[in-house]
């Protein structure tokens, strides 16, 4: 068998005891306390061995952060755990399989330009990884995002189903029950919840982006007949949102399972601003000139139009001065194109400065068009700020009226609506500790703790 800790190729629930209900006596079997306790330790042995799939892991991605995460927690529990991912490098302290190399990526992604069949590539890659899969030899698979140019889904879904081996699939995204698109809320496409499916994709320009060519309704029939039918496979969702959306697609037979995504509260937590060098809000306010404004901070990686950069410039023509927009994550580009009023802030790999970011702002304002669950929101909150949101997917799904508001999409006049609710409720709603409150929901080590009893241990 290969040393799993050497290999690192090229970057780039139902429960066991359930109540009878009943009043009759059942004599319960005659085992020793040593008996049942070496019965118990042999079913807990049962789903030790976990594979963990996904694009990315580690910091710099919120669902690399998540299966890194995981993958420690279920470490702890007594799992054995492999990660297998597609790209970029894994941090040295988790036991990886680099799936393909970057010339496989670049193929993967140039064909998919030219034939619009994300997913459909990658063959020796894949079948490479399978034969890892069998040495491994795992009880459960765990799959996250199995699109980003590195998968052949045929390949992986054929041996899935001749394999017979457990499945959990967590779906961060729309992608494994449509044509094309990872998303459609934008532009209000329901085709991929019809007998008929995918056609004449409006969408061809997004990710996975295709120069023309249109395999939608190609690429819906292949994932439907590949994506069902898997004997023992559990969908996990981060919202209710996205559940409801799963239920209504050709993977509506399996169970669906919500558990929200959980975010590392040691490192999101308020910064305090003091007048020191040091201090990365003192600093900043005095380099960006906003000292005395009420801040409305938004956040992304990458900023689009889907992500709201137009309706943050629609409210700045319209907001009061005493407010400062700060928007964090644009690229050059992008920053020379916004009005002089909006400031801009380039992406940071630093999680101690990005938590400073969020406690600097008054509210942090989420204005994107079409998002599943976003961990923004979370980590807004975790640092004592209160969120406004636009009902988008499952993005008000994080928050409660002690911590933040929620209006309609495009409704910018909602939006200063909320901004006003939110001052003058201060000191009784939208303060530091209830929205800190609100964020202890979201612990990483409960949520995770959560996957291990309700979806490995419970269903």
């Amino acid at each position: 068998m290969k040393d799993f800790n050497s290999v690192s190729l090229d970057e780039n629930i139902e429960n066991e005891y359930i109540g009878l209900g009943t009043e009759d006596v059942i004599e319960a079997p005659g085992y020793t306390p040593q008996e049942a306790e070496l019965m118990y330790d042999n079913r807990n042995l049962e789903h030790k061995r976990v594979l963990l799939v996904n694009t990315v892991v580690g910091p710099g991605n919120s669902v690399g952060r998540l299966v890194a995460g995981l993958y420690e927690t279920l470490e702890q529990h007594g799992y054995d755990c492999l990660v297998a991912y597609g790209r970029g490098e894994c941090p040295e302290n988790i036991r990886s399989y680099r799936i393909g190399k970057d010339f496989d990526v670049y193929v993967h992604g140039a064909m998919t330009r030219l034939r619009d069949k994300h997913g459909f590539y990658s063959t020796k890659a894949t079948k490479e990884f399978i034969e890892v899969i069998e040495e491994f030899d795992p009880d459960i698979i765990h799959l996250h995002n199995i699109h980003g140019y590195y998968l052949n889904v045929k390949v992986l879904f054929e041996y899935i189903k001749a394999s017979g081996r457990r499945i959990i699939w967590t779906l961060h995204d729309c992608w494994s029950f449509t044509g094309h698109c990872s998303h459609f809320e934008y532009v209000g496409c329901m085709k991929w919840s019809t007998k008929l499916g995918c056609s004449k994709c409006e969408q061809l320009e997004e990710y996975p982006k295709s120069l023309g060519y249109d395999n939608s309704e190609e690429n819906f029939r292949l994932k439907r007949e590949l994506f069902t039918g898997v004997e023992n496979m559990t969908i996990v969702t981060p919202s209710e949102w996205l559940r409801q959306r799963v239920l209504m697609s050709f993977l509506k037979n399996y169970h669906v399972v919500v558990v929200p995504t959980g975010i590392d509260l040691d490192r999101f937590r308020p910064v305090d601003e003091e007048m020191s060098r040091d201090n990365i809000i003192f600093k900043l306010k005095n380099a960006l000139s906003i000292r005395g404004k009420k801040i409305l901070l938004g956040v992304a990686n990458p900023w689009r139009e889907r992500k709201g950069l137009s309706q943050f410039v629609n409210l700045d023509k319209v907001i009061s001065d005493k407010y400062a927009i700060v928007l964090l994550g644009l690229d050059d580009e992008q920053a020379e194109k916004l009005p002089e009023s909006i400031v801009t802030l380039a992406k940071t790999d630093s999680i101690e400065e990005l938590a400073a970011i969020y406690s600097m702002a008054d509210v942090y304002v989420n204005l994107s068009l079409e998002d599943t669950f976003p961990t923004t929101n979370l980590e807004a909150l975790a640092c004592g700020t209160p969120v406004l949101t636009y009902k988008t997917g499952g993005s008000p799904e994080s928050i409660d009226e002690t911590c933040g508001i929620s209006v309609e999409k495009n409704s910018i006049q909602g939006v200063i609506a909320g901004l006003d609710k939110i001052e003058l409720s201060k000191g009784y709603a939208f303060t530091k500790e209830q929205c800190v409150l609100r964020a202890m929901q979201y612990d990483k080590n409960t949520r995770f703790v959560e996957y291990i009893q309700e979806v490995y241990e419970g269903i």
